[in-house]
């Protein structure tokens, strides 16, 4: 399926409030669709998403500040700062009734714009494989694998700045399950370049924004259902993330998708596509929220 069929409004740019340029595609018809990509990465790898989905959804995909098309658009990059410009985004487009959908990062920089704002003009949200908070440590051990709060951020973002070369495909390579076959280790080979490409400055400052956040006391204000999707593979987070992420949510059910690591979207895009229609399918217009039970982990595929 084409990307451009139905209302094609592509590649227009936002000017946000401190007058960054925003780049972020807007093709399809139906009910919007904004998509928010992950850290490292850009609005391309959502392009199973867009081809799949834009029969049946507005879809809005962003290159987030620092990333892909908006790689000029800088300033004191955050976590924060990222937030504002997608509430700014949705705001602009005047979209309302949104179904919201945020890949690792994204999902933080989600979280914050609804508590900041978003909520009124959402009906729903999936998140794609992301902890709550992302560093280990203080009796927290359900992050990224491997870090820890003894791991200096200022020591890893000089590494990354330095050394983005070595650094940027150990961060894609990453991103899916072991074990790949033809079509997934294509994948890898694109993603591995499209990383590679990162400005390693902008994202060691987002690199250590991200790094500080700790969602746990926040998550329990935002009151729209939420679909927790994880990979049963994520070679970052362990299964027991998702089931912590959803308990600290009002109304939350996570999804695993079996053959997936960090990118069901990606590495499922199908079903992960069906999966967020029939999603799609059970929320109630945005402000009217109820959602189904909170914490129940299903397969991909149930009905």
């Amino acid at each position: 399926m084409e990307a451009s069929r139905g209302v094609d409004r592509r590649m227009p740019y936002l000017v946000t409030s401190d007058q960054a340029r925003i780049a972020y595609d807007d093709v399809g018809q139906g009910r919007p669709l904004l998509l928010v990509h992950g850290w490292a990465t850009h609005a391309g790898f959502f392009r199973p998403q867009v081809e799949g989905l834009s029969q049946s959804f507005r879809i809005i995909s962003v290159d987030l500040r620092g990333h892909g098309r908006s790689r000029a658009a800088v300033g004191d990059l955050s976590i924060d700062l990222l937030a504002r410009d997608i509430v700014e985004l949705a705001d602009h487009l005047d979209l309302n009734d949104l179904l919201v959908v945020g890949w690792s990062m994204g999902a933080m920089v989600l979280w914050r714009a609804l508590l900041d704002g978003l909520s009124s003009r959402v009906a729903g949200m999936i998140s794609i494989d992301m902890a709550p908070r992302v560093i280990n440590g203080d009796g927290w051990d359900l992050g990224l694998r491997g870090s820890s709060v003894a791991k200096s951020a200022r020591q890893t973002q000089a590494a990354m700045v330095a050394n983005w070369a070595a650094v940027g495909p150990r961060v894609a390579a990453r991103i899916f399950a072991e074990g790949l076959d033809v079509e997934q280790a294509i994948l890898r080979r694109w993603a591995e370049t499209e990383v590679a490409d990162s400005d390693p400055v902008s994202m060691a400052r987002l690199w250590t924004s991200l790094t500080a956040q700790d969602f746990r006391p926040l998550l329990p204000g935002i009151s729209v259902p939420v679909l927790v999707t994880h990979g049963k593979l994520s070679r970052l987070y362990s299964q027991d993330t998702a089931q912590a992420l959803a308990s600290l949510l009002a109304h939350a059910v996570t999804i695993g998708f079996d053959r997936s690591g960090h990118a069901p979207h990606l590495e499922e895009p199908d079903l992960f596509n069906s999966t967020l229609t029939r999603f799609a399918a059970t929320l109630p217009p945005a402000g009217g929220a109820e959602a189904t039970g909170a914490g129940r982990d299903e397969p991909a595929g149930a009905q």
